[in-house]
């Protein structure tokens, strides 16, 4: 896990003690800097945002950003409302209906949902690495821990498809409580195991866990390498091991192009065109997620959201870091979440 902290911080200003909290709708507040958890893909836009804002904001204290991966962001974030909880949830994908529920148990309240922006999964290889062409079907093969029903026993890429190097299997990804991680299970492992196994787009319909099973549960024999949250870590395993696939957010190809290449996808190669295109296989979404109320309570946090805001146009500091736009009418609702605060409607979230 990853932290960002710009200046001092004060070690009690998570706790609020004795004091009435603000967010719960007590007096003054506990705490008076912004927090965010989640995705490592996000982490650095926020801390990018966070940077802006301490510079437009000099008296301010400084936000602390966390990657602790979506999923483990989650469930931070619902846990409560008030100082002792994070008030931005940086999210890889959307959230899920179960995870809001999460969030009402625990007395969370309204939520704001806001994209920020466009990222792909990417694939890539080193610099020195064979070259590989891929599609969603070899990915399948090569990862799923029973493709077609059977246990996985490829060894080497030649294995899965006849036109791939006879060099092993070995995939450095993110972990099962990464965005990252659901974006591979949904955009290309479950779209490779409907392409090639009829039975599972019934199956996901009768019985998803069963779905899940056959066609996004990883092999766990060595295959597939759990790299952790940290995305530059993989880019490193990737320069020692350059037979090694790696997975990680586009942003990361971007920043390291002079490391590794992207690794084409159904004959498309990820790059900022492709992806906001929709053509590349791994487009998604990047969300943050808001709890309204610590708007009222946590100083600074209306501005941060503001500052967000400034930075995800086409020309803005946050595409020169790494995010793809998002359409200008994504951009524009978006915009008008923060603005007006607008509330997530729950109906609209997935499963």
């Amino acid at each position: 896990m990853r932290s960002f902290f710009l200046g001092p911080l004060l070690a009690g200003a998570l706790v609020l003690g004795g004091c009435q909290d603000q967010a719960n709708g007590g007096g003054g507040g506990a705490r008076d800097q912004i927090t965010a958890v989640g995705s490592s893909t996000v982490y650095p836009f926020t801390t990018l945002v966070a940077e802006t804002y301490v510079a437009n904001h000099p008296d301010a204290k400084a936000p602390v950003i966390e990657s602790t991966g979506t999923g483990a962001g989650m469930r931070l974030f619902c846990a409560g409302l008030g100082a002792a909880h994070p008030d931005i949830e940086d999210a890889s994908r959307r959230m899920k209906r179960s995870e809001y529920a999460a969030c009402a148990a625990h007395g969370v309240g309204a939520l704001m949902e806001v994209q920020i922006g466009i990222d792909g999964i990417a694939f890539a290889e080193a610099k020195t690495g064979p070259g590989m062409q891929l599609t969603p079907s070899d990915l399948y093969r090569a990862l799923a821990a029973t493709p077609l029903g059977q246990p996985n026993r490829a060894r080497v890429w030649r294995d899965v498809n006849p036109a791939l190097p006879a060099t092993p299997i070995q995939v450095y990804g993110p972990p099962a409580t990464s965005g990252t991680r659901d974006a591979l299970a949904e955009l290309i492992l479950t779209r490779g195991c409907e392409a090639i196994d009829p039975r599972a787009r019934r199956l996901a319909q009768r019985d998803p866990a069963a779905h899940a099973a056959l066609c996004t549960r990883v092999r766990e024999d060595g295959a597939y390498v759990d790299a952790g949250e940290n995305d530059n870590l993989i880019v490193q395993k990737l320069s020692a091991n350059p037979q090694a696939i790696g997975v990680f957010g586009y942003s990361y190809l971007e920043q390291n192009a002079g490391t590794v290449n992207g690794v084409a996808i159904n004959g498309v190669s990820p790059s900022y065109a492709t992806i906001a295109a929709g053509a590349y296989p791994g487009s998604r979404p990047l969300y943050l997620y808001v709890k309204v109320a610590h708007l009222r309570a946590i100083p600074g946090l209306r501005d941060f959201l503001a500052a967000y805001a400034a930075a995800w146009g086409p020309d803005g500091p946050l595409v020169r870091r790494g995010l793809i736009a998002a359409p200008p009418a994504v951009r524009a609702r978006a915009a008008a979440v923060i603005a007006q605060t607008i509330p997530l409607d729950p109906a609209e979230l997935p499963q």
